[in-house]
This record gives structure tokens, C-alpha cells and sequence, in this order.
């Protein structure tokens, strides 16, 4: 008889784990024996977890499939508060190294059988007595279960050194606890068919080990003061994009006012066009210069007293395009065209837009940020967000078309080619 599992045994003992993970919500873990890093790949989506960490002896198979634990494009475009480093070690299970002690969780899965039983009391030596992790999850094939498979004297594996009874298992669980201070829990995953269970139990058994409160620090075969060893070798290392990371914090702020001030002008001009949409009546149109310092101040007193959103605002007088005149230190008169822009108070920003709030965590950190962002042009006193009005945009275009069309385009002289005309003058 062949046992066939739906889902296949090893998607079970992998859901074992994440299952685990989610109850128990721990922040730093560690896989041993990690391989192609399966297990890895789906524990880097549960993002309680800060430090994901896989080891394994054998680095081409971790080489084959480590890139696949990179950030994927989501991760980059919608960051979150989330950390998550990921580490790959080259290394053996039964070699200690210090950057794996003081974790919240260590994974064996199928593991153990594949040592020496030599190695396997080394391997509990390192992980229960040097790692002294809060939980530890061992699974191993039950050898009462191979007779369904006709293998009644084989293993199941040709590298496997041994393949225990339910009571090895406990015998070899119920010691570690014993020397470490832990206790432990049975269970596993393929349950026997119909009628079976009983007599033969699980197909993989699961051994779910915790460590002792007040017991963390008996028996350990190494101490803080002890040297600290590094045994492995880091394969692969990646940070994921996190909003903790200033850089970051602040690419996406400038993104969501850049978004937001576009959005609030449009409907600004709409409104004025005759276009009106009153859910984001909330620009006002600026002269650059002293007037829109002037118009600015007023902003700086909604501050204190955050707009709700669709709230309406006074706007400016309209303005229309003009020139400043004055006289140079000649006595020639010079003049200067002043530019027509759109005005979008950071007050109503940060008040209309929760996301802005919530990752500025106030008015003044927002405007802090966005003054060293060369991205982001604001008022002289920094109340306000300035952006060129669409219609004067449009008419500087329309103007220079118009010029180029008129035959009279602009056009520019080399160094070399001013030389040479005053030699033939």
C-alpha cells in the first residue's frame, strides 16, 4: 500500500511552521538545514518576523534558489513599517556560531536523520545549549509508518544514518529537555489511513520544544563571557525596503505630496474654469515673490487647527500676468516677469490626507522634510507647497511654438564662431 498526502507531506510540514509562526509571532528565526530555502521563501511573507536566517552545509544548493528571497517590486513601490533582514550561511549544524544564539525560533525539518547519531548530540549541544532559542521545531521520518510504504527494513532516504520509533524520538526529545531546561510537545503531520493512526502514527513525527522560564541560563556550555565564534559563511544578505529607513521614509512622502498637491491644483483650476468639484476646493493661486509670502502667513495659522477635508478656504483675488519695472545702479530701467504658481497649504495636506499624517507624524516634521527635498519647491516661510499654474504652462509653450513658427527662434553662437567674426570685422 502507498500512502499518498494531500496536501504533499512536505507543504505539511511547512505549514506546521508558518502555522507556529503565526500564533506565536516571533521575530527572529532561524532555519537548519535550509537547502533550496523552501521553508524560507514562504516565512519572508509573514513580516512579524524581523531576521529571517537559513544554514545550510552544503552552499550550492543554497546559490540555486537564494535570489529568489530578494524584495520583489511591491516592496520597493509600497514600503511599510515592517523590517526584515534575510541571512544565508554556509555552515554545519553542529559548529557554533554567535550570530545565531538569542533567537525566538529554530527550525530542523528532516534534518537530524541525516547526521551521525555522533553529530546528533553535538547538533543538540549547539542549538539547546549554545542557541538557547525560545522555541525549537525538530521533525524526523517515524520508522513505524515505512511498513505502508513496503519499505519495513529500509530507509526512506539513501543519506539517512538512522530513522526512529516514536519512542526513540521521545527518549532522544525528553534527555535535551532534561540537560537544557525545556519541555516538549508530540505531534506530526500524514496521518496514517483509516483505522491506523494509533498503531502507527504520523508519517513525519514533530517534536515542539520550549524553553523553561528561569532555566534559560542552565547548563550552558558557553557563557557571555566565553569568545564568540563565527563557524559560517554569509552566502546572501538583504535588508527589505522599510519606512524606518529615513531615505526611504522620505522618497515616499515627497511621492504622496507631490500626488496630492497635483491632484488639489487641478481641481483648483476646474473650479475656476467653471469645472467646480467642492470635494477639494482647497488651492488658492499665488504670485512667487513677496505677495506669496504674504498669502502664506495665513496658512501658517490653520497649524494649530488642522482643515478637515472638503472644507472651504478663502481664496485670493484673481491675478493676471504682469511685469515688475525698476532702475539699475546705471540708471537703466530693468524689468522682470513675475510667474504665476499654485499655492497648496501643507496644513491642508497634512489634514486631508491621513497616509501624510500618519507617516510625518506631525505638521512640522513634514515641512522639515520636504525643506531638504530638492524635489519639492516651497513658499519662503515653508507653510506652503508651490506648484507652476497649468495655464501659464501652457501659454510659455503656446509662445514659444508661435516663436519657432514666426522664423525668429532662438539660436546659439560657439566661442569659436564669435572669434572668427571679429577677426572679419
Amino acid at each position: 500500500m502507498v500512502s499518498v498526502f494531500s496536501p504533499p507531506l512536505h507543504r505539511q510540514r511547512h505549514q506546521f511552521v508558518i502555522d507556529f509562526v503565526k500564533r506565536n509571532k516571533p521575530k527572529k528565526v532561524v532555519d537548519l538545514g535550509c537547502s533550496e530555502c523552501g521553508l524560507l521563501q514562504k516565512l519572508k511573507f509573514h513580516r512579524e518576523i524581523e531576521l529571517l536566517v537559513g544554514v545550510d552545509i552544503n552552499g550550492a544548493n543554497i546559490k540555486k534558489k537564494m535570489h529568489g528571497l530578494a524584495p520583489m517590486s511591491t516592496d520597493y513601490l509600497q514600503p511599510s513599517f515592517d523590517q526584515l533582514r534575510i541571512e544565508l550561511y554556509q555552515g554545519s549544524v553542529t559548529q557554533e556560531d554567535a550570530r545565531l544564539r538569542g533567537f525566538d525560533l529554530v527550525t530542523s525539518i528532516e534534518l537530524i536523520e541525516h547526521l551521525t547519531l555522533a553529530d546528533v548530540e553535538r547538533f543538540s549541544k549547539v542549538v539547546f545549549g549554545y542557541m538557547i532559542p525560545v522555541a525549537v521545531i525538530v521533525s524526523t521520518p517515524n520508522f513505524e509508518f515505512n511498513h505502508l510504504f513496503h519499505q519495513p527494513a529500509g530507509f526512506r532516504h539513501s543519506d539517512h544514518k538512522f530513522e526512529w520509533t516514536r519512542a526513540e524520538f521521545k527518549s532522544w526529545a525528553l534527555k535535551v529537555c532534561l540537560e537544557y531546561g525545556y519541555e516538549v510537545e508530540f505531534t506530526g503531520v500524514g496521518q496514517a489511513p483509516p483505522g491506523q493512526q494509533d498503531r502507527v502514527g504520523f508519517c513525519s513525527q514533530i517534536g515542539v520544544f520550549r524553553r523553561l522560564e528561569g532555566r534559560q541560563d542552565g547548563n550552558m556550555l558557553s557563557g557571555d563571557d566565553a569568545e564568540d565564534l563565527f563557524s559560517y559563511t554569509l552566502l546572501y544578505s538583504i535588508n527589505y525596503p522599510s519606512l524606518h529607513n529615513n531615505n526611504i521614509l522620505q522618497r515616499v512622502l515627497v511621492s504622496e505630496v507631490l500626488y496630492w498637491a497635483e491632484k488639489m491644483k487641478r481641481n483648483w483650476i476646474e473650479e475656476k474654469t467653471g469645472e467646480r468639484d467642492d470635494t477639494l476646493a482647497l488651492c488658492c493661486a499665488e504670485w512667487e515673490g513677496e505677495e506669496c509670502l504674504r498669502a502664506s502667513k495665513q496658512h501658517m495659522e490653520m497649524e494649530d487647527k488642522p482643515t478637515a477635508c472638503g472644507a472651504e478656504m478663502k481664496n485670493p483675488e484673481e491675478h493676471h500676468e504682469s511685469e515688475l519695472f525698476w532702475t539699475n545702479g546705471d540708471g537703466q530701467q530693468e524689468s522682470r516677469k513675475l510667474h504665476r504658481c499654485v499655492s497648496v497649504p501643507l496644513a491642508v495636506l497634512w489634514s486631508c490626507c491621513p497616509k501624510l499624517s500618519d507617516l510625518s507624524g506631525s505638521l512640522s516634521n513634514l515641512r522639515h522634510i520636504l525643506m531638504n527635498d530638492p524635489e519639492v519647491k516651497l513658499s519662503q516661510d515653508g507653510s506652503a507647497v508651490l506648484l507652476n499654474d497649468q495655464e501659464q504652462d501652457l501659454d510659455e509653450e503656446e509662445e514659444a511654438r508661435d516663436l519657432e513658427d514666426s522664423g525668429y527662434a532662438v539660436c546659439s553662437v560657439s566661442a569659436e564662431t564669435e572669434e572668427d567674426w571679429e577677426k572679419n570685422v
